[in-house]
């Protein structure tokens, strides 16, 4: 069992930084991929950027790649993504999930946590 608590986010002006986190409980945390997917209202949720549980593969949404950057810290049971040059559209809820592999779908992701608001203003 992995719970999932993400914080950091909030109101930046475009071309802003956030830096996301995703706290884990439980020493399993470790044997997951960990994915990040963004909501805005009356959209689905769309994926972000995944990276597998070693660390050693990382994918990353094209709408974001180049600006924001998945992490992960096993040994404090935290995943990170850094935000970089953020964009009104980039304004959503995001959530962290954890999952069997590094996939850009939500579907196979078993735990979520329950988001975090981004908003950027123009």
């Amino acid at each position: 069992q992995v719970q999932l608590v993400e914080s950091g986010g909030g109101l930046v002006q475009a071309g802003g930084s956030l830096r996301l986190s995703c706290s884990a409980s439980g020493r399993t945390f470790s044997n997951y991929a960990v994915g990040w997917f963004r909501q805005a209202p009356g959209k689905e949720r769309e994926f972000v950027a995944t990276i597998a549980w070693s660390g050693g593969r990382s994918y990353y949404a094209d709408s974001v790649k180049g600006r924001f950057t998945i992490s992960r810290d096993n040994a404090k049971n935290t995943a990170y993504l850094q935000m970089n040059s953020l964009k009104p559209e980039d304004t959503a809820v995001y959530y962290c999930a954890a999952g069997p592999t590094p996939v850009t779908t939500a579907i196979p992701y078993t735990y979520w946590g329950q988001g975090t608001q981004v908003t950027v203003s123009s």
